[in-house]
């Protein structure tokens, strides 16, 4: 079964300026249509960005993209899914979970496939305006 939504959010190592080999696997199935929004804060805990969704007028900024061959959509997803412990062992809880949301690109609104933390952030640091790329740009991380 192919998924309706073949848009796929990213705010941490699958961006493009993080060359990550999680990137180079986005690069060969999704295309970049630009750079976008959703409402959420960003958290950066001791080994990985944590995006969690919010009410307010906090922005999350990252990329977003489209499948380039839908038919390998499901499968491609499911990868990305693997890649992110949407999928956790028995007894455990998954690391992030695969959720629908409204993106902001260029003044429209778009409906994008996105991986939420599933934990707690309480002990994270929250990323004043959202942006892990230059968050980490701006304390050497990078």
């Amino acid at each position: 079964m192919e998924l309706a939504c073949r848009n796929l959010f990213v705010y941490g190592s699958l961006r493009s300026g993080f060359n990550s080999p999680a990137y180079a696997y986005i690069s060969k199935y999704f295309t970049l249509v630009g750079h976008a929004y959703v409402k959420g804060k960003l958290y950066q805990l001791p080994q990985f960005p944590a995006g969690v969704p919010c009410d307010d007028n906090q922005l999350i900024s990252g990329e977003l993209y489209t499948i380039k061959v839908p038919s390998e959509c499901s499968w491609a997803f499911a990868q990305l899914d693997d890649y992110e412990g949407v999928q956790a062992e028995e007894g455990e809880v998954p690391l992030y979970k695969r959720v629908l949301t409204t993106v902001q690109i260029e003044g429209n609104e778009e409906q994008a496939w996105i991986y939420w933390y599933n934990g707690s952030v309480e002990n994270g640091v929250f990323i004043e305006g959202g942006d892990l790329l230059a968050y980490l740009t701006k304390n050497g991380q990078l």
